[in-house]
């Protein structure tokens, strides 16, 4: 039986704002899904709910990963699950190095039931698997010795996230607007690189994805089995790649148009906290 993300009926708040009203979707392993929708219709609040951000609070409805109550588990526990995501904004931590990190993640990701600084994956092991996806990934070697996001530019901290996809293996990853603030040609690095990772088996299975992004630049080596639209904290349509290249191309008068009461939600979130 396949492995399956399943969201039944999602409502969440932030700041007691309701944002998301009633999300369904399920995500098997091995498929590609892309999430589209104008500014502020909820497309991040979906994947911080999923992830379990404190800020973002569940009011209604279910997570389920392979029959799993995703709601009881902290977000730690639900990145050890096998669930990833790749932020819009990463923050900054001085003083960690991206190798240090990495080895500390990627040991707890693989050995979910070991104690903090026991049994970490031997150095020389973990140096050549590192060093091996940061060549995949096209990246200098001594990215690995700075500080997680500190000093990085824009493109440099999506690299970074896409590392971080790549080294842990998780079984659905979240990729919140990768391509947001990156030049054509940075996009097109990403885009290659994340098919590069998903592609190759993790595990026996290969990843669940979840591509949240205003462009259809990011789906060119990624094609979506699913594009959905967002609009007013819902999903309102769902289609094939097609879809995606259509809102790319003549934006979202016609998904409002067609989805009145939506719309007129989306309007009133317009006013909610930013980074929904």
């Amino acid at each position: 039986m396949s492995e399956t993300l399943k969201i039944t009926d999602l409502q969440v708040a932030v700041e007691g704002k309701p944002i998301l009203r009633g999300v369904n979707l399920t995500i098997n392993r091995g498929e590609t899904h892309a999430l589209m929708g104008p500014n502020g219709s909820g497309k991040s609040t979906l994947g911080n709910a999923i992830m379990g951000h404190p800020g973002y609070e569940v009011t209604g409805g279910q997570i389920e990963l392979s029959g799993q109550d995703v709601l009881e588990m902290d977000a730690s526990e639900r990145a050890r699950a096998g669930i990833f995501m790749a932020f819009q904004r990463p923050m900054a931590i001085p003083g960690v190095k991206m190798a240090e990190f990495l080895r500390h993640a990627t040991t707890n990701v693989r050995n979910p039931e070991r104690k903090e600084g026991e049994d970490l994956i031997p150095m020389r092991q973990f140096r050549k698997e590192l060093t091996e996806k940061m060549g995949q990934l096209k990246m200098d070697t001594e990215f690995a010795r700075r500080y997680v996001n500190d000093g990085f530019s824009g493109g440099e901290m999506k690299r970074a996230e896409i590392l971080q996809l790549a080294m842990l293996r998780p079984k659905f990853a979240i990729l919140d607007e990768t391509d947001s603030g990156l030049d054509v040609d940075a996009v097109k690095l990403a885009s290659e690189s994340i098919a590069d990772i998903i592609n190759v088996e993790a595990g026996g299975a290969e990843m669940g994805i979840l591509i949240i992004t205003h462009h259809d630049k990011l789906l060119d080596h990624n094609t979506p089995d699913f594009t959905h639209v967002m609009l007013g904290g819902r999903i309102v349509e769902t289609g094939g790649v097609e879809l995606a290249k259509e809102l790319y191309t003549d934006g979202y008068d016609r998904i409002r148009a067609a989805y009145p009461d939506a719309a007129a939600v989306g309007e009133e979130m317009k006013e909610a906290p930013a980074g929904v």
